[in-house]
């Protein structure tokens, strides 16, 4: 029985039986919207074409240059002036006292100037000036956009590797990996999104650098090792049909409590994972079964060097190219154990540096060798970055301490302006006074040329629009080939 609508007199109310025969149709739209998840995500646009591309809505507010990122984490801090940013005036004011004005450092033992120990040479067509500890990477010099001015706003190490990782000084913040994932979505249903291949030394402050925070919980960082079993219990051992039955009941059961507990992110979070864990049984041993790769691959990461951390840099890298292959958005490397304090040197400069140099340095060559030969290097972006650099002057006698007042990073492939220096420190290395940018800038940009506003890409928490960015950052254009 239907009633006239009071306000315009004639026009029928449905009854409520109408009312549900009517929605029934549209509840499975909102079922399929939930299974379907990231594949809508995936776009339409040719870079993210894949096997999950379902002719969606397309997630790039702008035309995407990149469809992955492989960040390339310094833990400790590169010196910059003995790296990519080399400083004639350190030889000329070697062992006197420095002659400008310094900041507090974090331990306050300000020396002499310091020279560096290395000498630099120009390479490729661009003239790179580049320390002999990367004569690897210096072969892609004509690939890389040198950052000379990038500033920090913290001295010690959590805080800054927080920064770096998820624009906030504090923990509690979504990582940068887990926005990328959260913003663009899967290319591949079997891996995650943000893969962290973890070669020894997780960075200070722990695993909440690589965290999803108030994302859903599908987006945060899974841990890998660079071995053949890239995580521990991954093979099924007690038959396929009867893990599947046991993850069925466990699914059974976590939607019940959703029923009585009501929907909550959390609990759908560990429903996904539940299930993306029991597709990776099968996609992580093969991500990370590097048998079939050729000798030379072997030979060209160091799979056989002499040195065990080169060895595990080495595998972390062709793992990283194997994941990017295979569609996962982010991927991070970090440091292997070199019997120092990671690129942490207070002292014994020349030693630490040189070890630490000696163990990625022929991966990262290789890595941008091979991701380039097999076209990959158009859409992947490689960036190369510690949480800040080191002073011009000696803390004591022959080590750097903290800088964040003027450091180096570098980019590669997917747009960016390979052979271009951006900015520069003044005559000593010691602060950015051409075109300073800071990790805010750095985000803006990875975003843009992943094809994502960084301005758009927000979750409601704590009571307003929160991003990667916060209210800060600006796409750097000028480094955009």
């Amino acid at each position: 029985m239907s009633v006239e609508n009071e306000c315009s007199g004639s026009r029928p109310v449905i009854n409520r039986r109408e009312m549900l025969s009517h929605c029934a149709q549209g509840f499975g739209a909102v079922a399929l919207t939930t299974l379907l998840g990231d594949q809508l995500l995936a776009g339409n646009d040719p870079i993210f074409k894949g096997a999950l591309d379902v002719g969606g809505v397309a997630a790039s507010h702008i035309p995407p240059r990149a469809r992955s990122v492989i960040f390339l984490y310094m833990d400790g801090g590169p010196s910059q002036v003995d790296t990519f940013d080399p400083k004639p005036a350190l030889e000329k004011y070697d062992g006197q006292p420095f002659p400008e004005k310094t900041e507090r450092t974090q331990f306050n033992s300000v020396g002499n100037t310091l020279r560096s120990p290395w000498e630099f040479q120009r390479y490729g067509e661009c003239g790179h000036s580049i320390s002999s500890l990367f004569p690897n990477v210096a072969k892609s010099a004509d690939d890389l956009l040198v950052i000379r001015s990038m500033t920090s706003k913290f001295s010690e190490h959590t805080n800054a590797n927080y920064f770096l990782h998820t624009g906030l000084g504090l923990s509690g913040r979504p990582s940068m990996g887990a926005w990328v994932s959260y913003g663009l979505g899967s290319l591949n249903q079997d891996l995650p999104g943000f893969v962290v291949v973890n070669g020894g030394l997780v960075p200070p402050g722990g695993v909440d650098g690589f965290s999803s925070a108030f994302l859903p919980a599908s987006h945060q960082g899974s841990i890998v090792l660079p071995r053949e079993e890239a995580l521990a219990n991954i093979r099924i051992r007690e038959g396929e049909e009867r893990q599947r039955r046991k993850l069925d009941l466990l699914a059974r059961l976590d939607h019940l409590g959703l029923e009585s507990a009501g929907q909550t992110e959390a609990m759908e979070g560990a429903i996904a994972q539940g299930e993306l864990a029991y597709r990776m049984q099968t996609s992580v041993p093969e991500f990370s079964d590097i048998s079939g790769e050729s000798e030379e691959v072997h030979e060209l990461y160091g799979l056989d060097h002499e040195y065990e951390p080169t060895r595990i840099f080495g595998r972390e890298c062709l793992l990283a190219r194997r994941l990017v292959e295979r569609g996962v958005r982010f991927v991070e490397l970090t440091c292997p154990y070199v019997g120092t304090d990671r690129w942490d040197q207070h002292s014994n400069l020349k030693d630490g540096h040189e070890k630490n140099a000696r163990a990625v340095d022929q991966p990262i060559g290789a890595l941008l060798t091979d991701l380039k030969r097999r076209g990959l290097l158009e859409d992947t972006l490689v960036v190369w970055a510690g949480e800040f650099g080191r002073t011009p002057f000696a803390q004591d006698r022959d080590g750097r301490d903290h800088n964040p007042y003027g450091y180096t990073i570098w980019m590669a492939g997917a747009g960016v302006r390979g052979g271009h220096v951006h900015g520069a420190t003044d005559d000593f290395g010691y602060r950015a006074v051409e075109k300073p940018v800071e990790v805010h800038d750095l985000h803006a940009t990875m975003l843009h040329l992943l094809g994502t506003d960084h301005t758009q890409l927000t979750q409601l928490f704590g009571g307003r629009e929160q991003r990667l960015t916060d209210v800060h950052g600006h796409v750097q254009h000028e480094w955009l080939a």
